[in-house]
């Protein structure tokens, strides 16, 4: 679930800057982050990678769902056979001598 937050704070985080930086004029100046220093960059690649990474996100959330539905089906599986094993005790629990 964390992880799920996570990638839709870093989601909105990217739509946002790629809102402001289409409110740029094309001969602005622009830069992006690359670690601890700021690149100057042009408009057009940077909102290039902005979109890729929005997609980027979209998808691994996409994957995230699907995989949490998964383990929920697993652990209702293993709840019921759980259940069907203690409503029906095997009687030679105990094993062989």
């Amino acid at each position: 679930m964390m992880q799920k937050q996570q990638l839709e704070s870093e989601k909105l985080e990217t739509e946002k800057a790629l809102e402001e930086l289409k409110k740029a004029s094309d001969d602005e100046s622009v830069f992006k982050h690359a670690g601890t220093i700021m690149i100057k960059s042009n408009k057009k690649d940077l909102i290039d990678e902005l979109e890729e990474q929005v997609e980027l996100a979209k998808t691994k959330a996409t994957l995230l769902v699907k995989q949490e539905e998964r383990l929920k089906t697993t652990l209702k599986e293993q709840e019921t056979k759980i259940q069907e094993i203690m409503k029906n005790p095997s009687t030679n629990t105990n094993p062989p001598k």
